[in-house]
């Protein structure tokens, strides 16, 4: 026999409702009333099913007012194939804020879906994408699933995906692809293997990957980062690379493509064109200026396919405020020990005497150029990072002409944005430029990864042949000597935590190299005392033990986390940090924003977060730097409210910066001058200044004013209505446990549940627990347990409502019928607890059959010519009504019985509502996913009848 998708049955000696993907010889059932983690399928040849029919309630088994809302409550939560305006809200763990909805419903007008969301950092841009992407699958639109990210962020991709979407996913990076390909058939790509995976941009784009990937890429493809894949007109081959990939990816007309990125522009307007150009060809060509009525066209177009918001656009929308911390930035300040300030002029002289060395022509020049820079950051950055510096022989020294010496030099020195350079940005550089004398006899020198981790005194031997590797030696020795109390930059970090931590901040504290953060890390811990928890995080550490380390550093208060930049992108810090300081400055402004953006986004638990930028005042290089770039950054953030990336290349300014420092004729660094900056300056400022004013009228158009907010609150509400809000999640759990006998305690904002009076199969439903504390809206505190619809003590409960209801298990508090007589009501009026069932069919070419579920009361009064349905806002009224009077259970037994029998009067009307509600579900799903396909795409909603009818509850007027 074949059965309908949305069918009940009888199987295994208990009821199931027929999912999509059956057919007539495997049936995929789910019990009813259970979830999605129940499913199984059954072989129609091995065991025996027959149609179902949901039986009415038993008259003798009438519960009390309470009953029929827990009921309904639970039925609702239990729902997975939603039946309201988006599939995919009932099988999500997180709920949506209503701005969220945006970019989905911008996406929903597309076919295919192409979308670049570059709102600001911290506001949810992969809570938003991925919505697009659950909804695209949920719906059957989207059948394979690509994440594009940088590689530090392909596990926390993973994990968003998992817990907070339900998607599971594969990693495809370095490590793991020899292990995935043991799986494939001859011939099988893995991505034909693995039908949603978490790919490392960087390993895909190599020439040698590449053309696999975009042969067998899946039809859905989110791109985080995106701005790294932009064009570049310095075109650096792994930029140029990453470019390749997204663009042969972007020319498949078919393809889904989700691009996401807090820069989208950049200051760079090739770039912003260039992503745009993914989305649409056309987009490519377009005019550097979109104001104006004569581009009101152009601007309408490319909002179709742009969302790009600040904090301030959606801290409150429609009348809900989403939370964010106040960030209060602050800066302190250090001078070197006069030891130390010692080395700095020594190192100085030596700087300048080495890049004012005209021999061996311009490639040494440009070696010793790389070699000096090398040597003067690692000095401002820490004593342990000058030592291992002075000893290490720098890589560009091994390369052959002045441009290979240029790219390995700003790689290991300058704060590059490439997002393969992120894992590589604090391994230590070498300050020994080599010689052509020695070169040859050197050649067996360790590499500058290895010669970072030796310790201090273990030069190779040959060294000392050389005059130039002695002096370096020395002021090795020298480096070595100012650690601990000579450093008067650590200790006067000690004290900024100290304070941060009195506060009751938990800081982070980024360092520019692996051997400062170390050597940061281990004088705090020495400092602070045992009362303080220290952990170091840098990139010499693979990226899962790094979450490990964090998560075992989050166990106990205070903690301190001192890390280098592997973690300040895109890594989500918010939930056990709440304060940044920056003990090295970077040289990229956008970095620091990075940095901070780790604490300070949606889901930080305290009211503010702290920013400290922490400087010398003496060491002529953090003066300039602050001053350049940093300060004025902060400015437009602070009057624009969001970042502008520096419009020309940073590390050209920064460049500039040392040449001025190390070409002009100074003995002492405190003596220096530089007049030189002040036009250059100026220049740089008034450029960054234009910038930021064309991406104030960018922010201006494309802020999605074109999603109109009454169109986002009538389908949030709608959705809100099929399968529930946080405040329906919070009634139910309150409502349950107080009825089955546990207790619940008010807490400041959250509650505190005890079931140790409850009966076992509830603790049981609740993972074993007797306490816990919980909140039903983010962010949450550490120790409390943020409640979704679908998290499992959630589902656990509905569960266990639901089947001790349908089942008569002795015990159950939620019955399928009562009677009641109260105030609310002045006819005897009947709600009916109903569950519609619908098929969703789509038709494009072929067709795709989906199921959809609503659990809904109807309420009505009965007429001489038939039943009034009541309106669903007076019925929802209804569902809160209280007696005002007790009713006999003989009387009860007596009503409810008649009202049974007399039940096929009303089921043809009953039929008539299940047709109307279809109707508007069929409205709804064509509303929001209204595009202008290339192919005519049909929709159709019929309704699977009967309805079963879950509960039947009588109201009487007050006598």
């Amino acid at each position: 026999m074949e059965f309908t998708i949305g069918a009940l049955v009888k199987a295994r000696g208990r009821e199931w409702v027929v999912l999509p993907g059956s057919n007539e010889e495997l049936l995929l059932l789910r019990p009813l009333g259970g979830v999605d983690d129940e499913i199984a399928g059954i072989l129609t040849s091995l065991e025996p099913v027959e149609p179902a029919s949901f039986d009415l309630p038993d008259p003798h088994d009438a519960g009390d007012y309470r009953s029929g809302r827990l009921l309904r409550d639970a039925l609702r939560l239990g729902i997975r194939w939603s039946a309201g305006p988006f599939r995919c809200f009932g099988r999500i763990a997180v709920e949506p804020r209503p701005y969220q909805l945006v970019p989905l419903l911008m996406a929903l007008k597309q076919d295919p879906v192409r979308l670049l969301i570059g709102d600001d950092v911290g506001i949810g841009k992969t809570v938003e994408a991925s919505l697009i992407a659950r909804e695209l699958i949920d719906r059957g639109e989207g059948s394979r699933l690509a994440v594009l990210c940088p590689p530090h962020l392909a596990e926390q991709w993973q994990r968003e995906l998992a817990e907070k979407f339900h998607l599971s996913t594969e990693l495809v990076m370095a490590g793991t692809v020899r292990r995935l390909e043991r799986q494939c058939r001859l011939g099988e790509s893995l991505f034909e293997r693995y039908p949603r995976v978490i790919v490392s941009i960087d390993y895909i784009k190599s020439d040698r990957r590449r053309d696999d990937f975009i042969r067998t890429c899946p039809d859905l493809v989110i791109v985080d980062e995106a701005h790294s894949c932009s064009y570049d007109e310095i075109r650096s081959r792994s930029r140029h690379q990453r470019y390749s990939v997204v663009k042969s990816l972007a020319a498949d007309p078919q393809r889904h493509l989700i691009l996401v990125t807090a820069t989208p522009h950049s200051g760079k307007e090739a770039a912003f064109r260039s992503l745009l150009g993914f989305l649409d060809p056309e987009f490519s060509g377009l005019p550097e200026d979109l104001a104006g009525p004569a581009q009101a066209s152009l601007r309408r177009r490319v909002a179709g396919h742009f969302v790009q918001r600040r904090r301030a656009d959606i801290r409150t929308y429609m009348s809900d405020e989403t939370v964010f911390p106040q960030r209060q930035d602050a800066e302190d300040h250090y001078k070197l020990s006069p030891a130390y300030r010692k080395l700095f002029n020594r190192v100085i002289d030596y700087a300048r005497e080495t890049v004012s060395d005209e021999t061996g022509g311009r490639h040494r020049q440009r070696v010793r150029w790389w070699s000096a820079l090398a040597l003067l950051r690692s000095l401002a950055s820490s004593p342990a990072s000058a030592a291992a510096t002075l000893q290490a022989r720098s890589s560009s020294a091994d390369t052959q002409t002045p441009e290979e010496a240029d790219e390995i030099g700003r790689r290991q020195i300058l704060d590059l944005e490439d997002s393969d350079a992120v894992d590589a940005l604090d391994v230590i550089p070498g300050s020994d430029p080599g010689s052509d004398e020695t070169d040859a006899e050197e050649a067996d020198l360790p590499a500058v990864a290895d010669a970072a981790k030796r310790p201090y005194g273990a030069a190779n031997s040959k060294q000392a042949g050389s005059s130039l590797r002695r002096r370096l030696r020395e002021m090795a020795e020298e480096a070595h000597a100012l650690q601990g109390e000579q450093d008067l930059k650590l200790q006067g970090a000690v004290k900024c935590v100290r304070t941060l931590i009195r506060e009751g901040y938990n800081p982070i504290i980024f360092c520019r190299f692996i051997p400062t953060a170390e050597y940061v890390a281990e004088q705090m811990r020495a400092l602070l005392g045992n009362n303080v928890n220290v952990a170091a995080v840098t990139g010499d550490i693979p990226h899962a033990e790094r979450e490990i380390r964090v998560q075992q550093l989050a166990q106990g208060a205070p903690r301190v986390l001192v890390c280098t930049d592997c973690l300040s992108e895109g890594i989500n810090l918010q939930e056990h940090f709440n304060a940044v300081m920056h003990y090295d400055l970077s040289w990229n402004p956008t970095r620091h924003e990075q940095r901070e953006g780790r604490v300070d986004r949606y889901g930080q638990a305290s009211p503010t977060v702290r920013a400290l930028t922490y400087y010398g005042i003496d060491n002529g290089i953090d003066g300039m730097v602050l001053d350049v770039l940093l300060r004025k950054h902060q400015t437009i953030r602070s009057s624009l409210g969001i970042s502008v990336p520096v419009p020309v290349d940073t590390n050209a300014v920064v460049e500039a910066i040392f040449e001025g420092l190390l070409m002009r004729d100074h003995s002492k660094i405190d003596q220096m001058s530089f007049e030189f900056l002040r036009d250059n300056k100026n220049q740089l400022h008034k450029e960054w200044d234009d910038v930021t004013a064309r991406e104030k009228r960018s922010r201006t158009m494309f802020a999605q004013e074109g999603i109109k907010v009454d169109d986002v609150a009538r389908e949030l509400e709608a959705a809100r209505a099929a399968v529930g809000s946080g405040i329906d999640v919070e009634r139910f759990l309150r409502d349950a446990i107080m009825m089955y006998g546990g207790h619940v305690e008010p807490m400041n904002s959250h509650l505190r549940f005890h079931l140790e009076e409850a009966p076992v199969p509830m603790r049981e439903a609740c993972e074993g627990l007797s306490t816990f504390e919980a909140r039903f809206k983010l962010p949450k505190q550490p120790g409390e347990i943020y409640l979704s619809r679908t998290h499992p003590i959630v589902e656990g409960m509905a569960d266990y409502v639901v089947s001790s209801a349908l089942e008569s298990q002795g015990g159950g508090k939620a019955r399928r019928c009562g009677v009641i007589r109260t105030r609310d009501v002045e006819d005897p009026t009947t709600i009916l607890l109903v569950r519609f069932r619908y098929h969703l069919i789509r038709r494009n070419g072929g067709v795709k059959e989906l199921l959809a579920e609503e659990a809904h009361p109807l309420a009505f009064i009965q007429t001489k010519s038939g039943p009034r349905w009541l309106a669903d806002d007076a019925v929802a009224r209804l569902m809160a009504a209280k007696p005002s009077a007790n009713i006999g259970k003989a009387e009860q037994v007596a009503l409810l019985d008649k009202a049974i029998k007399d039940f096929n009067k009303i089921r043809p009307a009953l039929d008539k509502q299940a047709d109307s509600r279809g109707d508007q579900l069929l409205e709804a799903h064509r509303r929001v996913r209204a595009h202008r396909a290339k192919e005519k795409v049909t929709y159709q909603v019929r309704p699977e009848l009967p309805a079963d009818v879950l509960g039947l509850y009588l109201f009487l007027p007050a006598e």
